[in-house]
């Protein structure tokens, strides 16, 4: 059916590297006023948001050790994202070595604490972590722009709606998984920014 082809590429293109690579431009491009620290935030984000991710993915995938390209069984989806956590803490001490904006450090930051907690939560339940990487990103750009940014729920409601049309998650899983990763990443973001501000 069309409607399942279209949330398969939905799923696929925007899954949550698509949504690391993408915010992170955009706040280097926003936030930052030195070319050298343009060119670190993209970077950053490029190899150990994007790129790191989707490589270890495809290594899983073509060991067998993930089944599908929806990683549909929850207990093979902790080690990738334990490993994704090292990519995560390698990319925040060199945002912090080279001092870029507070904001990117504070949103970095959410990925890690989010795919911990994503990690302890999917030991009991598949909550949707392609919703979480779609709503986290939006929590950060709404911190930043404020509620004109809300025009980009659009984008992790069709994330939500594709995952539950590929029954890859109930409804409760998809919501649950948006509205963590939102209200987690944006009171993250105030906090960190508050102390360090």
């Amino acid at each position: 059916m069309i409607k399942d082809w279209i949330a398969r590429v939905i799923s696929v293109l925007l899954v949550p590297p698509s949504f690391t690579l993408i915010i992170f431009i955009l706040f280097a491009i926003h936030l930052e006023t030195e070319q050298v620290k343009i060119i670190v935030t993209i970077l950053v984000a490029f190899f150990f948001g994007f790129i790191a991710p989707i490589i270890l993915f495809l290594k899983f995938r073509k060991r067998g050790l993930i089944i599908d390209l929806d990683a549909s069984v929850k207990e093979e989806r902790t080690l990738p994202m334990a490993i994704t956590i090292s990519f995560f803490i390698i990319g925040i001490i060199i945002l912090i070595i080279f001092k870029v904006n507070i904001i990117s450090i504070a949103f970095w930051f959410c990925y890690i604490s989010n795919t911990l907690i994503t990690i302890f939560i999917n030991k009991q339940w598949k909550i949707s972590a392609h919703t979480m990487g779609a709503a986290g990103p939006l929590a950060a750009l709404f911190f930043v722009f404020g509620p004109v940014a809300l025009i980009f729920s659009i984008l992790t409601i069709l994330v939500g709606w594709s995952r539950s049309r590929l029954k890859c998650h109930t409804i409760m899983q998809v919501i649950t998984g948006g509205l963590l990763a939102f209200i987690s990443t944006y009171l993250q973001m105030l906090l960190i920014t508050r102390i360090f501000n």
